[in-house]
This record gives structure tokens, sequence and C-alpha cells, in this order.
């Protein structure tokens, strides 16, 4: 029979409590044992942690990125001082290109030692059915659809790209960017370190809300050097725009030439300082003014002006200055 009194309690029953969260006291907080952070990729990366790497289009955020994915796949060395102590699992989502192109980068960036079986794994939209639509990380049930793909010792997840992933909400709006941060942070809590692939805005930085840097321990950018010529092919420099835990030489950026030929990457690095430095030296040479130096490699005059004295004490000016230092 029915009984209006059962709907009405069914009607008004009260929604679940949210968990009671607890603060420990220093002496308990003392004891706790948190996940210890591990080196994923020295000197920068490490387990939980949150990254962003970003840049223009065509600059080579995405060969970048595999490379990195190798590196920490195969417990090898990236270049420079980037290198990693030992092999992790690394699950690789690219939503913007077409299969075959990622197959063709894939193998081009191969190192000479293999991922294990199982320690590298990509994913591309064009693996999806017909009817399927690729999963958005702004909702649950995107996060989801990747959840699922993670295996439970997986070390690091690249999101390439953030505008491919993320297609909810406005990309210039903080509130947009809520429900990814706190799927980033799920994974921190599991162990997972997340580097994200994101486009440079028009202004060079970071496209969209700046919010998104306020959670992250690593934030990197590429761009092309001031004096670049597309006669160079693929130059650019890296510097951490926001690196928490790095000190000293560490912090240094670089200065990056993808070489080699289509089947296979050759990378060639030196410090963002000692390629300034090579620049101002080969400028004075040419006869440019200290000013004219700094404004044409975008350094401020008191960085050439040191740059120069170094050189001259080196003898590597073999011009006179046409200005004082």
């Amino acid at each position: 029979m029915f009984n209006p009194t059962t709907l009405t309690q069914i009607d008004h029953e009260a929604p679940p409590e949210p968990p009671r969260l607890r603060a420990l006291d220093l002496s308990e907080i003392a004891r706790y044992e948190f996940k210890e952070r591990a080196p994923l990729l020295m000197p920068w990366l490490h387990s939980q942690d949150l990254a962003m790497l970003f840049a223009g289009r065509g600059v080579g955020k995405t060969h970048l990125a595999l490379t990195i994915a190798y590196a920490v796949a195969t417990g090898g060395q990236c270049f420079g001082r980037w290198s990693a102590p030992q092999p992790g699992k690394v699950l690789y989502l690219d939503g913007e290109l077409p299969g075959s192109v990622l197959q063709r980068r894939l193998l081009m960036h191969l190192p000479q030692i293999e991922p294990a079986a199982g320690y590298l794994r990509s994913f591309t939209p064009d693996l999806l059915p017909d009817d399927v639509t690729l999963p958005d990380l702004s909702t649950r049930d995107g996060q989801r659809a990747i959840d699922e793909m993670l295996e439970p010792d997986t070390a690091l997840v690249i999101v390439d790209n953030l505008s491919s992933w993320c297609r909810s909400g406005r990309e210039n709006e903080a509130e947009s960017w809520h429900p990814v941060a706190d799927w980033i942070l799920r994974l921190r809590r599991r162990g997972v370190a997340v580097l994200m692939v994101h486009h440079a805005g028009k202004g060079g930085q970071q496209r969209g809300t700046s919010k998104r840097e306020d959670l992250l321990d690593v934030v990197i950018s590429l761009n092309r050097p001031t004096d670049y010529d597309p006669k160079q092919g693929a130059v650019f420099n890296l510097e951490f725009s926001k690196a928490r835990h790095l000190t000293g030489n560490d912090a240094d950026g670089l200065e990056l030439t993808l070489g080699g030929t289509e089947e296979t990457a050759v990378w060639s690095c030196r410090t963002l300082a000692l390629g300034n430095f090579e620049r101002i030296v080969e400028l004075a040479n040419m006869g440019l003014m200290q000013s004219e130096i700094a404004s044409e490699l975008g350094l401020h005059k008191s960085n050439v002006s040191r740059n120069l004295g170094k050189a001259r004490e080196q003898g590597l000016i073999k011009l006179p200055p046409k200005e004082a230092l």
C-alpha cells in the first residue's frame, strides 16, 4: 500500500556528510609516515611533483616532452645534467596529433635502450572508436576514464596538451581550472607526478589563468632566442619560471638544439648563460656597441657589460671598444 510518510522521508533524506578532516598535533605529524619524494628526472622532477611545460606553437614542446618520457621510462640520460636514477612507468596522453605522427615521433626519439614492456604507454585520439569523443579532464567522467588507464605503480603522467584535454569552461577563468587542480592533487596523493604541456599566449606566458601556476612545483618555458634565425633549425631556450626545489646551477636555463634526421633525433645542449656569452662576443666582434647588443639579444645592459668585461679579460674581443663599460 502507498505510504506518503515513507515517500516524504525519502524525498527529504539528508545528503551524506562530507568526510571529516583531522589536523595532527606536532608530535603526531613528526611521526607520520608520508610518502617520500623519489627522484624521477634529476634535478627537477620527483614523484608527486606537479609541473608544466609551455611554449608557442611549433617551438618543440612535444619533442621535449617525449624525450622526458623516454628518460624516465628507461632510467636514462636526457641531456645536460638531466638524468633519471631508475626507470619509472610513464603514461603519455597525447590529445592532438594523428596516430601516425605520434608513432613517427616516438620512433624518432627512441633511445638506444628501449623502455621495458609497460614502462611507456601512449594514448592518441586515433585509438578511439568513431562514436566516442576524447575524455574531458575538466569533468569527473573524463578524469575517471584516465584513472582507469593508470597502473598502480605509474610514476609519471604527461598530458599533451591542456587545451586538447581540458575543454570545458573558459581557459582564462580561474574557476575552470578548479576541477583539473582537484584531479592532479588526487594523483599527487597517490604518489604520481604530472607534467602538463601547454601553449604560450601572445605575451609569452602560459595561456589562460595564472592561477594554474600557484599549485605547481615546476614551470618550464620554451622560447626562441631573441636573435633566432629560421636557418638555425630547432633551437630554443629553456628556462625555469618556477622551481620550488631548485637552487644554484640546477636552476640554470638551457639552450637546446634538436638536430639529427626525421628518423633519429639528436639533442645538443649548453647552459643559457654560455650561449648568451658566446653571442655577445660574436656581436661585439662584428662592431656592435654594448647598447646595440643588449637590444639585439633582449638582455639588460648590465648583463652585457659583465660579459664584455669577461670577454676582454680572456682576449676574445678583437675590436677596440666603441663605448666605455
